[in-house]
């Protein structure tokens, strides 16, 4: 059996979760977890062969910490299963080293193939994105520049959106403040905005945030 740990915010994503692989041949629910406390502390006594986390779980500052899971449990596969935007979350997370991007849009029939694909050792993401990174690919860097955000603007852009000042992102983030300001200059040149207000409809209008 696929031994499984979900960490998510709501209740109800561990009961439909957990109500639906119920009684599956391949995978066993053996964990469900609300926050990145809890994430660090059941791997730490439990053997997790995929771990299905939301990109918003409480704790979960940012995708870096995502990758020292990867680092500090390299046995343990990760799939992201989240509401945000997969054309925008979905390529920095397998950069990150992720196994798979599976939104909370699809059927719950759909996480339990990737699942059991991720445990197999392949990747899983979606035709669609993935046929995007290709194209990124091929741009010149000055285009890739203006498409594509790295980890850390995206982090940041979420912040910002979400009313969060360069000081508090900087504690949440564990950067300085003076590299926030940096960030920030940076997504208003590559999204072609001059303030806070257009960067962040920008932002909306691209389901960034």
């Amino acid at each position: 059996m696929i031994k499984v740990c979900v960490a998510d915010n709501f209740p109800v994503t561990h009961f439909g979760v957990k109500s639906y692989f119920k009684d599956h041949d391949d995978i066993s629910i053996v964990a469900n977890v609300g926050n990145l406390t809890m994430v660090r502390d059941i791997l730490h006594t439990k053997d997790i062969d995929v771990l299905v986390i939301d990109l918003e779980l409480e704790g979960l500052a940012s995708i870096f910490e995502v990758k020292n899971i990867l680092k500090n449990f390299p046995k343990t596969k990760i799939i992201i299963y989240s509401g945000l935007s997969e054309q925008i979350y979905a390529p920095n997370a397998i950069k990150a080293g992720v196994s798979g991007f599976i939104s909370k849009r699809e059927k719950l029939e759909t996480l339990g193939q990737a699942i059991v694909k991720v445990n197999q050792g392949k990747i899983i993401i979606n035709e669609t994105v993935k046929k995007n990174m290709a194209l990124i690919a091929k741009q010149s860097k000055s285009e890739r520049l203006y498409r594509k955000l790295s980890n850390r603007e995206v982090e940041v852009l979420r912040y910002l959106s979400g009313g969060k000042k360069n000081n508090e992102i900087s504690e949440i983030l564990g950067l300085n403040e003076k590299t926030i300001s940096t960030y920030k200059l940076r997504l208003l040149q590559k999204l072609n905005v001059t303030n806070l207000v257009d960067l962040v409809n920008k932002a909306k209008t691209l389901e960034i945030v």
